[in-house]
Protein backbone atom coordinates (compact mmCIF):
# COMPACT_ATOMS: atom_id res chain seq x y z
CA UNK A 1 0.00 0.00 0.00
CA UNK A 2 1.58 3.27 -1.14
CA UNK A 3 2.46 5.74 1.59
CA UNK A 4 2.81 9.07 -0.13
CA UNK A 5 -0.79 9.62 -1.12
CA UNK A 6 -2.24 9.97 2.40
CA UNK A 7 -2.06 12.78 4.92
CA UNK A 8 -3.49 12.18 8.38
CA UNK A 9 -4.51 15.29 10.35
CA UNK A 10 -4.45 13.87 13.86
CA UNK A 11 -6.13 15.55 16.85
CA UNK A 12 -5.02 14.44 20.31
CA UNK A 13 -5.68 15.33 23.94
CA UNK A 14 -4.50 14.24 27.36
CA UNK A 15 -5.50 16.07 30.53
CA UNK A 16 -2.08 15.38 32.05
CA UNK A 17 -0.10 16.31 28.95
CA UNK A 18 1.19 12.78 28.45
CA UNK A 19 2.02 11.07 25.16
CA UNK A 20 1.11 7.54 26.20
CA UNK A 21 1.47 4.02 24.81
CA UNK A 22 -1.92 4.01 23.09
CA UNK A 23 -1.29 7.27 21.21
CA UNK A 24 2.18 6.19 20.13
CA UNK A 25 0.73 2.89 18.89
CA UNK A 26 -1.97 4.67 16.89
CA UNK A 27 0.24 7.33 15.30
CA UNK A 28 3.08 4.90 14.56
CA UNK A 29 0.70 2.58 12.71
CA UNK A 30 -0.66 5.44 10.58
CA UNK A 31 2.88 6.61 9.82
CA UNK A 32 3.52 3.33 8.02
CA UNK A 33 0.89 4.15 5.39
CA UNK A 34 0.97 7.95 5.20
CA UNK A 35 2.25 11.22 6.63
CA UNK A 36 0.94 12.38 10.00
CA UNK A 37 0.55 15.89 11.38
CA UNK A 38 -0.26 15.77 15.10
CA UNK A 39 -1.81 18.58 17.14
CA UNK A 40 -2.51 18.04 20.84
CA UNK A 41 -5.08 20.28 22.53
CA UNK A 42 -3.02 20.28 25.72
CA UNK A 43 0.35 21.43 26.95
CA UNK A 44 2.87 18.62 26.69
CA UNK A 45 6.50 19.01 27.83
CA UNK A 46 9.21 18.42 25.26
CA UNK A 47 10.14 15.07 26.81
CA UNK A 48 6.64 13.87 25.94
CA UNK A 49 6.43 15.18 22.37
CA UNK A 50 9.88 13.75 21.70
CA UNK A 51 8.35 10.28 22.15
CA UNK A 52 6.28 10.65 18.99
CA UNK A 53 8.01 13.16 16.71
CA UNK A 54 9.74 10.48 14.67
CA UNK A 55 6.33 9.29 13.47
CA UNK A 56 5.08 12.71 12.33
CA UNK A 57 6.06 15.47 9.92
CA UNK A 58 4.98 18.00 12.55
CA UNK A 59 3.92 17.77 16.20
CA UNK A 60 2.50 20.58 18.34
CA UNK A 61 1.10 20.39 21.86
CA UNK A 62 -0.42 23.59 23.21
CA UNK A 63 -3.80 24.06 24.84
CA UNK A 64 -6.18 25.91 22.49
CA UNK A 65 -9.60 24.88 23.81
CA UNK A 66 -11.14 24.24 20.40
CA UNK A 67 -11.20 20.47 20.83
CA UNK A 68 -10.66 18.08 17.92
CA UNK A 69 -11.78 20.38 15.14
CA UNK A 70 -9.47 23.09 16.45
CA UNK A 71 -6.62 20.61 16.16
CA UNK A 72 -7.76 19.61 12.67
CA UNK A 73 -7.68 23.30 11.82
CA UNK A 74 -4.11 23.73 13.02
CA UNK A 75 -2.93 20.59 11.21
CA UNK A 76 -4.61 21.77 8.01
CA UNK A 77 -3.06 25.23 8.33
CA UNK A 78 0.39 23.72 8.80
CA UNK A 79 -0.02 21.62 5.66
CA UNK A 80 -1.27 24.65 3.77
CA UNK A 81 1.65 26.78 4.95
CA UNK A 82 4.05 24.16 3.59
CA UNK A 83 2.08 23.95 0.32
CA UNK A 84 1.85 20.17 0.54
CA UNK A 85 -1.91 19.52 0.41
CA UNK A 86 -1.86 19.19 -3.37
CA UNK A 87 0.67 16.36 -3.07
CA UNK A 88 -1.86 13.97 -1.50
CA UNK A 89 -4.76 12.00 -2.94
CA UNK A 90 -6.53 11.77 0.39
CA UNK A 91 -6.61 13.75 3.62
CA UNK A 92 -7.89 12.03 6.75
CA UNK A 93 -9.35 13.62 9.85
CA UNK A 94 -8.41 11.37 12.76
CA UNK A 95 -8.58 11.75 16.54
CA UNK A 96 -7.70 9.78 19.65
CA UNK A 97 -11.23 9.34 21.01
CA UNK A 98 -10.69 5.69 20.08
CA UNK A 99 -8.22 2.99 21.02
CA UNK A 100 -6.51 1.07 18.26
CA UNK A 101 -5.95 -0.05 15.65
CA UNK A 102 -6.60 -3.44 17.19
CA UNK A 103 -5.28 -5.11 14.04
CA UNK A 104 -3.76 -4.08 10.70
CA UNK A 105 -5.61 -1.01 9.47
CA UNK A 106 -4.77 -1.51 5.78
CA UNK A 107 -7.99 -3.35 4.96
CA UNK A 108 -10.08 -0.51 6.38
CA UNK A 109 -8.05 2.13 4.53
CA UNK A 110 -8.39 0.19 1.28
CA UNK A 111 -12.16 -0.04 1.71
CA UNK A 112 -12.40 3.70 2.38
CA UNK A 113 -10.30 4.62 -0.65
CA UNK A 114 -12.09 2.25 -2.99
CA UNK A 115 -15.36 3.82 -1.92
CA UNK A 116 -16.46 6.23 -4.66
CA UNK A 117 -17.81 8.84 -2.24
CA UNK A 118 -15.94 12.13 -1.92
CA UNK A 119 -15.94 11.66 1.86
CA UNK A 120 -16.04 8.37 3.72
CA UNK A 121 -16.22 7.85 7.46
CA UNK A 122 -15.54 4.58 9.19
CA UNK A 123 -18.90 5.06 10.91
CA UNK A 124 -22.07 6.78 9.73
CA UNK A 125 -24.44 7.40 12.62
CA UNK A 126 -28.12 7.45 11.67
CA UNK A 127 -30.71 9.29 13.72
CA UNK A 128 -34.39 10.07 13.24
CA UNK A 129 -33.77 13.62 12.06
CA UNK A 130 -30.23 13.47 10.69
CA UNK A 131 -27.31 11.25 9.80
CA UNK A 132 -23.62 12.12 9.88
CA UNK A 133 -20.11 10.73 9.63
CA UNK A 134 -18.57 10.27 13.07
CA UNK A 135 -15.62 12.64 12.96
CA UNK A 136 -12.96 10.45 14.58
CA UNK A 137 -11.91 8.90 11.24
CA UNK A 138 -12.97 10.46 7.93
CA UNK A 139 -11.39 10.29 4.47
CA UNK A 140 -11.64 13.36 2.21
CA UNK A 141 -10.67 13.49 -1.45
CA UNK A 142 -9.15 16.43 -3.34
CA UNK A 143 -12.56 17.72 -4.40
CA UNK A 144 -13.16 18.53 -0.75
CA UNK A 145 -9.84 19.28 0.94
CA UNK A 146 -8.59 21.57 -1.86
CA UNK A 147 -11.88 23.49 -2.08
CA UNK A 148 -12.33 27.06 -0.88
CA UNK A 149 -15.48 26.15 1.05
CA UNK A 150 -13.71 23.46 3.10
CA UNK A 151 -10.84 25.84 3.81
CA UNK A 152 -13.33 28.45 5.02
CA UNK A 153 -15.10 25.90 7.22
CA UNK A 154 -11.98 24.51 8.89
CA UNK A 155 -10.33 27.91 9.23
CA UNK A 156 -13.33 29.32 11.11
CA UNK A 157 -13.35 26.70 13.86
CA UNK A 158 -13.35 28.52 17.18
CA UNK A 159 -14.00 28.02 20.88
CA UNK A 160 -17.62 27.00 21.57
CA UNK A 161 -19.59 27.10 24.81
CA UNK A 162 -20.21 23.34 25.15
CA UNK A 163 -19.68 19.93 23.56
CA UNK A 164 -23.21 19.80 22.14
CA UNK A 165 -22.59 22.98 20.15
CA UNK A 166 -19.30 21.58 18.87
CA UNK A 167 -21.01 18.36 17.74
CA UNK A 168 -23.80 20.18 15.90
CA UNK A 169 -21.68 22.93 14.38
CA UNK A 170 -18.64 20.92 13.35
CA UNK A 171 -19.30 17.16 13.33
CA UNK A 172 -22.86 17.35 11.96
CA UNK A 173 -21.92 20.56 10.17
CA UNK A 174 -19.13 18.95 8.15
CA UNK A 175 -21.44 16.26 6.77
CA UNK A 176 -24.08 18.87 5.90
CA UNK A 177 -21.46 21.13 4.29
CA UNK A 178 -20.18 18.31 2.10
CA UNK A 179 -23.71 17.48 0.97
CA UNK A 180 -24.64 21.14 0.39
CA UNK A 181 -21.61 21.63 -1.84
CA UNK A 182 -22.59 18.83 -4.18
CA UNK A 183 -20.22 16.19 -2.82
CA UNK A 184 -21.07 12.66 -1.80
CA UNK A 185 -20.46 11.00 1.55
CA UNK A 186 -20.92 7.57 3.08
CA UNK A 187 -19.51 5.18 5.67
CA UNK A 188 -18.01 1.73 5.94
CA UNK A 189 -20.40 0.85 8.76
CA UNK A 190 -23.82 2.36 9.37
CA UNK A 191 -25.09 2.34 12.94
CA UNK A 192 -28.05 3.76 14.84
CA UNK A 193 -27.98 5.96 17.90
CA UNK A 194 -25.19 5.13 20.34
CA UNK A 195 -24.32 1.76 18.77
CA UNK A 196 -20.64 2.66 18.37
CA UNK A 197 -20.37 3.05 22.14
CA UNK A 198 -22.67 0.24 23.22
CA UNK A 199 -21.67 -2.57 20.84
CA UNK A 200 -17.89 -2.54 20.37
CA UNK A 201 -17.66 -6.34 20.15
CA UNK A 202 -20.11 -6.48 17.22
CA UNK A 203 -18.19 -3.79 15.32
CA UNK A 204 -14.89 -5.52 16.07
CA UNK A 205 -16.22 -8.82 14.68
CA UNK A 206 -17.42 -6.99 11.57
CA UNK A 207 -13.88 -5.72 11.00
CA UNK A 208 -13.76 -2.29 12.66
CA UNK A 209 -10.22 -1.90 14.05
CA UNK A 210 -11.07 0.76 16.65
CA UNK A 211 -12.93 0.99 19.97
CA UNK A 212 -14.30 4.23 21.42
CA UNK A 213 -12.52 5.17 24.64
CA UNK A 214 -15.82 6.27 26.17
CA UNK A 215 -16.98 2.64 26.02
CA UNK A 216 -14.62 1.91 28.92
CA UNK A 217 -16.68 4.07 31.28
CA UNK A 218 -20.11 3.98 29.66
CA UNK A 219 -23.09 2.89 31.77
CA UNK A 220 -20.98 2.25 34.86
CA UNK A 221 -18.73 -0.06 32.85
CA UNK A 222 -21.31 -2.56 31.58
CA UNK A 223 -19.32 -3.07 28.33
CA UNK A 224 -16.43 -4.65 30.20
CA UNK A 225 -16.99 -8.19 28.92
CA UNK A 226 -17.10 -6.90 25.33
CA UNK A 227 -13.81 -5.05 25.78
CA UNK A 228 -12.24 -8.11 27.38
CA UNK A 229 -13.23 -10.15 24.33
CA UNK A 230 -11.65 -7.57 22.01
CA UNK A 231 -8.42 -7.38 24.01
CA UNK A 232 -8.17 -11.18 24.21
CA UNK A 233 -8.59 -11.46 20.45
CA UNK A 234 -6.09 -8.77 19.51
CA UNK A 235 -2.32 -8.73 19.26
CA UNK A 236 -0.85 -8.94 22.77
CA UNK A 237 1.40 -5.93 22.27
CA UNK A 238 -1.54 -3.82 21.12
CA UNK A 239 -3.75 -5.00 23.97
CA UNK A 240 -1.04 -4.25 26.51
CA UNK A 241 -0.49 -0.73 25.14
CA UNK A 242 -4.20 -0.02 25.49
CA UNK A 243 -4.35 -1.54 28.97
CA UNK A 244 -1.39 0.58 30.07
CA UNK A 245 -3.24 3.73 29.03
CA UNK A 246 -6.60 2.58 30.44
CA UNK A 247 -5.02 1.75 33.79
CA UNK A 248 -3.42 5.19 33.91
CA UNK A 249 -6.62 7.03 33.00
CA UNK A 250 -9.27 5.01 34.82
CA UNK A 251 -7.23 3.36 37.57
CA UNK A 252 -6.13 -0.23 38.16
CA UNK A 253 -8.99 -1.04 40.54
CA UNK A 254 -11.63 0.19 38.12
CA UNK A 255 -10.10 -1.75 35.22
CA UNK A 256 -9.90 -4.91 37.32
CA UNK A 257 -13.64 -4.70 38.01
CA UNK A 258 -14.41 -3.56 34.46
CA UNK A 259 -12.80 -6.53 32.71
CA UNK A 260 -15.08 -9.25 34.02
CA UNK A 261 -17.42 -11.78 32.46
CA UNK A 262 -19.48 -12.08 35.65
CA UNK A 263 -23.11 -11.58 34.47
CA UNK A 264 -24.32 -10.66 37.97
CA UNK A 265 -21.78 -7.85 38.30
CA UNK A 266 -22.56 -6.62 34.77
CA UNK A 267 -26.30 -6.58 35.53
CA UNK A 268 -25.59 -4.68 38.75
CA UNK A 269 -23.77 -1.99 36.79
CA UNK A 270 -26.71 -1.59 34.43
CA UNK A 271 -29.16 -1.34 37.32
CA UNK A 272 -27.04 1.31 39.06
CA UNK A 273 -26.84 3.25 35.81
CA UNK A 274 -30.63 3.18 35.38
CA UNK A 275 -31.13 4.30 38.97
CA UNK A 276 -28.79 7.24 38.38
CA UNK A 277 -30.75 8.23 35.25
CA UNK A 278 -34.07 8.02 37.12
CA UNK A 279 -32.74 10.17 39.97
CA UNK A 280 -31.40 12.75 37.53
CA UNK A 281 -34.76 12.93 35.73
CA UNK A 282 -33.42 11.55 32.43
CA UNK A 283 -35.99 8.75 32.48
Amino acid sequence: MGKNKRLFLFAGYDKNGIIDDALILYVSQLSKIGDVILCMDCDCPTKETNKIKKYTINTTAKRHGEYDFGSYKRCFQYAESKDILKDYDFVYLVNDSVFGPMFNVNKTIKAMEQNVSDATGIIVSKHKTHSFMESWFIKLNKKIFLSDWFKTFISNVTVEKNKETITIKYEHGLTNLIKNNGCSWSGIYTVYGRYTYNNPKSLFKLGCPFVKRATFIRHNGDCGSQIKYILNNSDKKISQSILNTANRIYGHEYMKKFLTYNPIKISGRKIRYLIQKIKSGQI
